[in-house]
């Protein structure tokens, strides 16, 4: 009982002297509050077109079902194929490069850019996380949050349940086993598996 009054006092003015939305704020990388109404109808919307594509896809509208979530993302290349269900924040800032493949299940947190190369392999199950929050109780507590981009080269695999974590890139020709935490960057051409995600040899 003795923290509850601290719990509940004012939150400070983290943005004093900021003239920037928290949507302005979030896409500069910056500290914001999720509460802005632009982004939660960018959010809405995507959600509803990814049920929509869903539906197309299983009703085996590929047409109308490849037009549905080039409305989503922000760059499907050609050649690329998403199974669904698709999971984003916004898929906006999501960008797919040409012949990648992505298995059903993929969760790709975009609130920063996550840029998924050519001829890239991605298991069931991956998530592709950008968001991230203070360590320190008080601000996490006042709702503050940041992201990092994330960025996969070309001709990546990344198995069924691989966590990538928020500012990771991993390099052209990379293999990472199923179920791997991704916490740091990965160089190009290397099998890298584990919790957290090691290099075990090259290609």
């Amino acid at each position: 009982m003795g923290g509850g009054a601290a719990n509940h006092r004012e939150r400070p003015d983290y943005f004093a002297g900021d003239p920037r939305t928290n949507r302005e704020r979030m896409l500069a990388g910056d500290l914001y509050i999720a509460d802005d109404e632009e982004s939660a109808a960018i959010a809405r919307r995507a959600a509803e077109l990814l049920e929509t594509y869903r539906l197309q896809t299983l009703a085996g509208q590929d047409g109308l079902a490849r037009e549905t979530l080039t409305r989503v993302l922000g760059e499907l290349g050609e050649g690329a194929v998403v199974r669904p269900p698709l999971f984003v924040d916004y898929g906006e800032n999501l960008r797919i490069g040409a012949r990648t493949f992505v298995n059903c299940n993929l969760t790709a947190l975009d609130v920063a850019a996550i840029t998924i190369g050519q001829d890239c392999q991605l298991g069931p199950g991956v998530q592709l996380l950008t968001p991230t929050h203070p360590v320190e109780p008080r601000p996490r507590r006042d709702k503050l949050e940041s992201a990092r981009p994330i960025s996969v080269g070309d001709n990546v695999w990344l198995g069924g349940g691989v966590i990538v974590c928020p500012g990771v890139g991993i390099g052209d020709n990379s293999v990472v086993g199923a179920g791997a935490v991704v916490t740091r960057d990965i160089p190009a051409n290397v099998v890298a598996a584990g919790n957290p995600a090691r290099v075990i040899r090259p290609v």
